[in-house]
């Protein structure tokens, strides 16, 4: 069973890890650093200039996955816009239903804060991302 959940800063090491393995998954072991990670978690996330909240998703009480997004405003009909920065599955728990888990949460969340929208970016070369989008029942908008 997958849960998800908005990360405190109680999840610094959690999360500090998951950005490691984002940073592995995109740029390789050459560049990626857990040390790193942990500062830029403790110098950026939960501090008074960031805007960004992060969803995570767990399976028994561990972290394998998370979303990055903000809340915006305004928006269109006085609304606010939930923008997604990132979602990532670390690489042995995709295909569990960790995206879909985390952009139903995301939904939920947008509309308990009257959010009219919910979008996101996705690089086009990234077509495991774009398959996944699609599985889910969304277009791409250019």
């Amino acid at each position: 069973m997958i849960a998800t959940r908005l990360a405190t800063p109680a999840d610094s090491s959690a999360l500090a890890e998951l950005f490691y393995r984002i940073d592995l998954h995109y740029f390789g072991p050459e560049r990626a650093s857990r040390e790193a990670s942990a500062q830029y978690v403790a110098g950026n996330l939960f501090q008074a200039h960031c805007g960004v909240q992060v969803m995570l998703a767990e399976r028994e009480n561990i972290a394998i996955g998370l979303a990055t997004f903000s809340l915006l405003y305004p928006a269109p009909e006085y609304g606010g816009q939930l923008f997604m920065k990132d979602l990532f599955a670390i690489p042995e728990a995709r295909g569990g239903g960790i995206g879909k888990a985390l952009m139903k949460a995301l939904a939920r969340h947008a509309m308990e804060h009257g959010c009219k929208r919910l979008d996101w970016t996705a690089e086009q070369g990234n077509e495991d991302a774009m398959a996944f989008y699609r599985s889910i029942g969304c277009q791409h908008r250019g």
